[in-house]
């Protein structure tokens, strides 16, 4: 790390993890890789200290005392946009789609390698400090929806609407190639940076979560079709 450089320069990352040893080793692997890391064990600490800090990423373990993971993750997700990676040691999809659900950005199974870990961190800080519109608008509208890539907002009949990191980044892929069906394989692709693996679940929970908050029916959606055995589409007319 160039030792010029003022600490509050740097990322900040918060750990809320209760594994003092992983937690450790983390901490040393990403500040040797430039980042400003805070380590947090306590589960019952755990909204407040990201509320509080409000750091550039959280990483954020499932199993905690005190509070687990995805209650923190719903409780601090009104006053924390940033993205939220979760940790897992367990392999099963509900905990991952719960996860998702109460609005977790990522998530990674434990053990996970260190580069694999920062890779993943690395995608989700770039895609939210992004204002880059790929050459194209950075404002779309349909009808009484707006989308603003700039600011990373959108908003329905004037209303902002509340989305996290994630679901911003779904939405404004789908609605910036409205008109056509993009696959699960380009989403995760352009998203995650990883292949789609034929069972995740994270980018269908993303658009069951997002229909709503635009207007759209989940019964009978009208901006966002699922096409079957394909990907998504999000209507051009709306």
């Amino acid at each position: 790390m160039d030792e010029s450089l003022d600490s509050n320069d740097l990322d900040h990352v918060l750990i809320i993890e209760d594994d003092e040893r992983l937690a450790g080793l983390t901490r040393d692997y990403l500040e040797a890789n430039g980042f400003r890391v805070t380590v947090e064990a306590d589960g019952a600490r755990g909204v407040e200290r990201i509320v509080e800090l409000q750091p550039d990423l959280v990483i954020l373990d499932l199993m905690l005392p005190g509070e687990d993971g995805l209650s923190i993750c719903r409780r601090a997700r009104p006053d924390y946009a940033g993205p939220i990676l979760m940790l897992t040691a367990r392999t099963d999809d509900m905990d991952q789609v719960l996860g998702l659900e109460m609005g977790a950005d990522d998530y990674v199974p434990k053990p996970v390698q260190p580069r694999v870990l920062l890779a993943r961190m690395r995608a989700l800080m770039r895609r939210s400090d992004a204002g880059d519109t790929s050459g194209g608008e950075a404002r779309l509208t349909f009808h009484n929806l707006e989308i603003d890539s700039a600011t990373r907002e959108a908003w329905l009949e004037g209303a902002r609407i509340d989305l996290t990191s994630a679901e911003f980044d779904l939405l404004w892929l789908l609605a910036s190639h409205a008109g056509r069906v993009l696959t699960r394989e380009e989403i995760f692709s352009q998203l995650r940076g990883i292949k789609y693996d034929g069972q995740d679940r994270s980018i269908d929970v993303r658009v069951s979560r997002i229909r709503p908050k635009i207007g759209d029916d989940p019964n009978q959606p009208h901006r966002i079709k699922t096409v079957r055995s394909k990907g998504y589409l999000f209507v051009k007319d709306g």
